[in-house]
């Protein structure tokens, strides 16, 4: 049961939490959509529930709005690249991807980051060209961390004046 209403849930965070459900958006033309779509996938299979959910619970890590941003991009270009081996000339597949690539275009900041991070994890580190532009950035990349770490205290020290607690 939890895993019947797990894609409907994974859409839901994504909407609500950048306000993209609109008054185009019928959630319960959504969730017929995708309980068309489990069918597709015979999602009722007893191997489904092996291992835990995939997305929902790393979504739980991801607090910050700009975090969830990147992390969100990255499971509904997920979905896209699953539904593009499925029957588009069936209406629900069609509905659901319209729906994510909306949501992946409001998304298109999150992608971003997530291109920069593949493209940090591509760098040859053990090349001394790549060495030395490295460390003539180090002194700025510390600097940014500081402006970063002194900001998110500055505010935690606020909200601790604010909070009667």
């Amino acid at each position: 049961m939890a895993f019947q209403t797990y894609s409907l849930f994974v859409l839901s965070v994504i909407m609500i939490s950048f306000g993209h459900v609109e008054n185009r958006l019928n959630l319960l033309q959504l969730q017929n959509d995708i309980d068309k779509l489990k069918a597709d996938f015979n999602s009722s299979h007893s191997d489904v529930a092996d291992g835990g959910p995939i997305f929902t619970e790393r979504l739980s890590g991801w607090t910050e709005r700009n975090e969830k941003r990147i992390i969100l991009s990255q499971i509904i270009s997920m979905y896209l690249k699953m539904l593009e081996n499925t029957d588009r000339s069936k209406a629900h597949v069609r509905n659901i991807a319209e729906e994510l690539h909306t949501l992946k275009e409001s998304l298109s900041d999150g992608s971003k980051k997530i291109e920069d991070l593949k493209d940090l994890t591509k760098l040859q580190m053990s090349d001394m060209k790549i060495q030395r532009k490295a460390v003539n950035e180090l002194f700025s990349v510390l600097q940014k961390l500081g402006d970063t770490s002194s900001s998110h205290n500055r505010k935690r020290r606020q909200f601790q004046r604010l909070c009667k607690c």
